[in-house]
């Protein structure tokens, strides 16, 4: 028998570690070609790790719910010799272009045969850590301790939260921001002072929470991070809000009068996020800076319309699937796009680089019976769209033998844009660009 390394992908350029949410097989349990073999979860994504080669699982590195730094052995495939001798090599890295990993190649079948027992590579960061501390820090963790100038010492005396006391990467930011608000107070005992409030925090919220009438809900690892990324687009860019009420009467007749023969012709249901798409996409060429993003002091205009979709998840999640090259796309295309999206979204079917380098979001809040909404920017973009609920409204329509009243289907869009970059007549004039487009839709438009 030969064994093949099982190694923790590369999920994306910024992604330096992941979390074992699952064992699917367990060691001596057998294993096909690209059967998935685990479930892992980074802070953009949740994936699965198929098996590189048809064997039997031999030994495992690592329990569910670990933190493990890309590139580290996770576990050890036996497998026929004769048949791992030619796919050793690609075995890793195989499976990387369906899962959007950068591919790693496993070392041939005969290296990993005598000495492979690889707790020393899951075992490598702790001594590569420090002589002082036997403690696991992720490499995220370390990069920002040595960027922020935290020391070893100071490093061990943080509490973590996660696995076994791990530090992770929420603790050591909650930190670093503690750090800096003490600093002024008292610089020469740096440690001590964050250290008071890192204790008193978790304790305040556990004493009201179980007091009185009350149920108390831990908050599951992707709501966390939705939590993270909110707080943090508030506090990187200042957020302004624009509305406009737009009468989108002949963009509903057409869609109603159409979408039969689109389902027939096309194989795809027609709903009014792919109208909306386009019409932004269409205002995005009218006021390219708004497809923007910043950093420092420079304003990065993309080139490439990028049109991230806010997707609701049955557990009540959410996330951002993106559809790349919107401005190249026609309705057909967007209409595919967003439905194949949606639908594997929902599936947690999505692969890491489909949620990842939007350039513009859109939200639907209407979905949910909202007129409108105040969406918060997702973060580097500047600006985010909400569409609000089609409702059926009385309205003044101006006619060339006067005003009368009509009965129109009405709603309200709202942008939020970052007012570091967007002033007011920018922010305004694209929202009613995109308002105008939809107004204007031709009702006899073919399909």
């Amino acid at each position: 028998m030969a064994r093949v390394e099982l190694i923790m992908p590369k999920m994306g350029e910024s992604i330096m570690e992941a979390t074992i949410l699952k064992w699917r097989k367990k060691p001596g349990d057998r294993v096909e070609l690209d059967e998935p073999v685990l479930d892992i979860a980074t802070d953009k994504v949740d994936s699965e790790v198929p098996s590189p080669v048809e064997g039997v699982l031999a030994e495992v590195f690592f329990k569910e719910n670990d933190v493990v730094p890309i590139n580290t052995v996770i576990a050890i495939l036996e497998t026929d010799a004769s048949a791992a001798a030619p796919a050793a090599s690609p075995a890793v890295s195989t499976p990387a272009p369906d899962n959007g990993q950068t591919p790693v190649a496993a070392e041939p079948a005969e290296t990993a045969a005598a000495v492979p027992f690889v707790p020393a590579t899951p075992a490598a960061p702790a001594p590569s850590a420090s002589a002082i501390s036997d403690r696991f820090y992720s490499p995220l963790v370390r990069t920002i301790a040595r960027q922020e100038g935290i020391s070893q010492a100071e490093l061990d005396r943080i509490p973590g939260t996660g696995l076994e006391g791990r530090v992770t990467k929420k603790d050591i930011l909650a930190y670093v921001e503690q750090r800096k608000a003490a600093a002024p107070a008292s610089a020469p005992p740096p440690p001590a002072a964050p250290t008071a409030p890192t204790a008193t925090a978790p304790t305040a919220p556990t004493a009201t929470s179980l007091s009185g009438n009350v149920e108390v809900i831990e908050m599951d690892r992707m709501r966390r991070l939705i939590a993270e990324h909110m707080v943090a687009s508030k506090r990187t860019s200042a957020h302004v809000t624009s509305f406009v009420e737009a009468d989108v009467t002949n963009l509903v007749l057409w869609r109603n009068r159409v979408k039969d023969e689109f389902r027939k012709r096309y194989g795809e249901n027609i709903t009014f996020t792919p109208l909306f798409i386009e019409a932004i996409v269409r205002a995005i060429g009218d006021f390219p800076l708004i497809n923007s993003s910043v950093e420092d002091t420079r304003i990065i205009v993309k080139k490439d319309v990028h049109i991230g979709m806010a997707t609701a998840l049955p557990n009540g999640n959410l996330i951002v699937p993106v559809i790349r090259h919107a401005n190249h796309l026609n309705l057909v295309g967007l209409t595919k796009a967003v439905n194949d999206l949606a639908n594997r979204a929902r599936q947690n079917q999505l692969k890491p680089e489909e949620i990842q380098g939007g350039t513009f979001t859109l939200t639907n809040v209407g979905t949910f019976g909202n007129v409108m909404g105040t969406p918060i920017i997702n973060q580097p973009q500047v600006a985010i769209m909400a569409t609000g609920a089609i409702r059926k409204k009385p309205a003044v329509l101006e006619t060339e033998h006067g005003d009368v009243i009509a009965i129109r289907h009405m709603m309200f869009l709202s942008l939020s844009y970052d007012h570091r970059i967007v002033d007011g007549m920018l922010g305004g004039s694209f929202l009613r660009r995109v308002a105008d487009y939809l107004e204007q839709f031709d009702p006899n438009r073919a399909i």
